[in-house]
Order: structure tokens, then C-alpha cells, then sequence
């Protein structure tokens, strides 16, 4: 019987946790925080691999440039890959 009240006692707090937690991600929202992770291209250098591309430079080469991974400026540019 004591473990069936420490359950409840333990899903009721984890309750609480989640409603906390879901609170303050959302207040965080509305000052501007962002989450994840940062961009791994500036807008600077986006627009410099797609100048790059479309100027005839493959996506690897320029990628290159940029000292990125290919697949990092395929989603950047939001260009699906050709199989290079």
C-alpha cells in the first residue's frame, strides 16, 4: 500500500514538472528565445553559396567555400540533392 502512494505521489509531481517545464518554454517564446540549435550559415554565407550555384559552381565545391558539408547548403538552399 505505501508503494501504490509513493506512485502517486511520484505521477502527480512528474505532473507538476511537465505543467512548470511547459510554462516556462512558452514564456521563453514570448521574450524571443530561440532553441535548438544555431545555424551553421549565416544569412551571409547562404547567399554566397547560391550566388556560387548559380553561377555553375557544384553544391560540393561550394560547400567547400564555405567550409561546410555539402548537405548543410543543399538545406540551406533548400535545393533536393542530384545524386553528386
Amino acid at each position: 500500500m505505501i508503494l501504490t502512494v509513493f506512485a502517486g505521489m511520484a505521477g502527480f509531481e512528474r505532473t507538476l514538472i511537465l505543467g512548470r517545464t511547459s510554462a516556462g518554454r512558452d514564456a521563453a517564446k514570448q521574450r524571443g528565445v530561440r532553441f535548438g540549435r544555431p545555424p551553421a550559415l549565416t544569412p551571409d554565407q547562404v547567399v554566397l553559396g547560391r550566388r556560387l550555384v548559380n553561377e555553375g559552381t557544384s553544391v560540393r565545391a561550394a560547400a567547400k567555400v564555405l567550409r561546410c558539408r555539402h548537405a548543410t547548403l543543399y538545406r540551406a538552399l533548400n535545393v533536393p540533392p542530384t545524386g553528386e
